[in-house]
């Protein structure tokens, strides 16, 4: 192909010396030409027929490569191609120039080859997000860690083109720089060696509750990526921490609470130790009013009477014999008003329970679960039992203990 440039432009009368030069520069811009003709097919035609093809299938997977520009980073390799095979027909005899040519050519190649590959590994990490697995095994942190050797692995090639090296000697000399190596991606390292640890472990998962007050954080888990972990806080603010300190540091993960079907109110009110006292018939009369406690205060009254019969109590003094109790009367409503409510797990823990009083009076703790675990709902519920239990306090004679106020002191001095 030279020879017949060579002779065509000697034809038309120039020297040997300047036909030679005009025939090597008129093939060269032919292969640049040829090889943008040929990106030019590949972009507009190959590209376009396989976006046609993708838009028909109905797998989703094929959509985010395309969308991810695998093929159009793939398609900037061709005009690469061309040139380094055919740059040799012009330089012919010029073995410093084509060696020149092919090492940027090999250079722009590896630089596309590797975008085109990061490309794919950020498709792959959608695709893989699209399944429920992700969720619980994330990936993210593996992905990066591949990025990572693509990258440092493809320096390397280019660094041995440049210098004119076996990239196997580059290699073997990396064993004297392992500790700056060391060094340098340390956090890369234990974020992997703990990416690992949290995955096989399932410690933790995309979408976790994981509070961690060390690091201010208090919410989901929107993001495990290699070195950090990203959590998104109730008052939406963005906490990072470190991926290994999840395995090194302690954490509240609260995936056991969302998995159990419930949501914990522990919470408790303190009543007025002086309000205290023995039910009198009177009492016991206007209680066996309240449908929730009325078949208990039936039971209960037989109970006693028997009890105190059978033992021959005096009645002539509540002290004697057993007694029912306005605070224990409260309690068994509680229970009963727990057990009837409909937003209440009655399969997980119910609970109402004396604490050891102190100077804030006798705390009456409730344990129980909510069916429903998302915060908003949850908080609504938990308020509306215990808005019910203050308001109905009084009508078993107890009286909640509260810190004198102001206008308790105001009512002492009038």
């Amino acid at each position: 192909m030279l020879e017949i440039f060579r002779s065509w432009i000697i034809d038309q009368g120039l020297e040997l010396a300047i036909a030679d030069i005009l025939a090597r520069a008129l093939l060269f811009v032919l292969i640049i030409v040829l090889s943008f003709i040929v990106y030019l097919f590949a972009k507009h035609f190959i590209l376009k027929g396989l976006t046609a093809i993708i838009g028909r299938t109905a797998t989703e997977w094929d959509d985010v490569i395309l969308h991810k520009r695998v093929f159009n980073r793939l398609a900037l390799l061709v005009p690469a191609i061309v040139v380094y095979m055919s740059i040799a027909v012009p330089f012919q005899g010029y073995d410093w120039l084509i060696a020149l040519i092919n090492g940027l050519v090999l250079i722009y190649m590896i630089a596309m080859g590797l975008l085109a590959i990061d490309a794919f590994l950020n498709a792959s990490l959608v695709i893989y997000s699209s399944y429920e697995v992700s969720n619980r095994i994330p990936i993210k942190g593996f992905i990066q860690v591949f990025k990572i050797i693509v990258y440092f692995t493809s320096g390397i090639f280019i660094i041995s083109i440049l210098l004119n090296k076996t990239p196997i000697y580059l290699f073997s000399s990396l064993g004297a720089l392992t500790a700056v190596l060391m060094f340098i991606f340390k956090d890369a390292i234990l974020g992997f060696v703990a990416g690992i640890q949290l995955s096989a472990n399932k410690m933790v998962a995309n979408g976790d509750w994981i509070e961690m007050p060390k690091y201010g954080a208090n919410g989901d888990i929107i993001e495990i990526a290699l070195t950090t972990v990203k959590v998104q806080n109730w008052d939406k603010t963005i906490t990072t921490i470190p991926t290994y300190a999840l395995i090194t540091e302690s954490f509240k993960n609260w995936r056991g609470m969302s998995d159990s079907g419930g949501r914990r109110i522990k919470r408790s009110i303190n009543l007025d130790i002086n309000t205290i006292k023995f039910c009198t018939e009177e009492m016991l009369d206007q209680f066996s009013k309240i449908q929730y406690i009325s078949s208990y205060i039936e039971k209960k009254k037989k109970e006693v009477k028997e009890v105190n019969e059978l033992e021959k109590v005096d009645s002539s003094s509540l002290v004697n014999g057993r007694r029912m109790t306005n605070i224990g009367t409260f309690r068994a409503y509680v229970e009963s008003y727990l057990h009837n409510h409909p937003m209440i797990n009655k399969e997980m823990t119910l609970l109402v329970r004396q604490l050891a009083p102190t100077e804030h009076g006798l705390p009456i703790e409730i344990y129980v679960f909510s069916k429903n675990q998302e915060w908003a709902k949850y908080e609504s519920i938990q308020a509306n039992i215990f808005d019910h239990l203050l308001a109905v306090i009084p009508e078993f004679q107890l009286r909640v203990f509260q810190d004198p106020s102001g206008l308790d002191f105001s009512k002492l001095k009038s």
